[in-house]
């Protein structure tokens, strides 16, 4: 039996927007901590694929042909994008399945918005 994947505020994701004065120092940090998991192509082609199934939901098994590396390298770029938050991972089994958290890329996008 599955649970369901946890849920996450946007405001955990971050607060300030970019340009809306000067952040603090942690807030710097983990927005650029998120951008910089966005800043690898494989990695932004996992969340595509991952983004265009039905349920915004995809098991690992599914990821690694699509991107052409074999499933260890998939499995390290998609732990980056669990440790930004942009994505959350279930273990159902012997497979792990990863969904996109839509708040986070809404917070994201917020953030660089003038």
């Amino acid at each position: 039996m599955t649970s369901p994947l946890p849920l996450l505020d946007a405001t955990q994701a971050c607060c300030s927007t970019v340009t809306g004065g000067v952040l603090e120092v942690d807030e710097a940090e983990r927005l650029a901590r998120m951008f910089k998991a966005l800043g690898d192509p494989t990695r932004v082609r996992l969340l595509s694929l991952i983004a265009a199934q039905p349920e915004r939901e995809a098991c690992i098994c599914d990821l690694v042909e699509p991107v052409g590396l074999s499933q260890p390298t998939v499995s390290h770029h998609m732990k980056q994008l669990v440790d930004a938050g942009i994505v959350v991972r279930e273990q159902r089994g012997k497979w792990a399945f990863y969904r996109v958290v839509d708040d986070t890329l809404v917070a994201l996008s917020a953030a660089l918005r003038p």
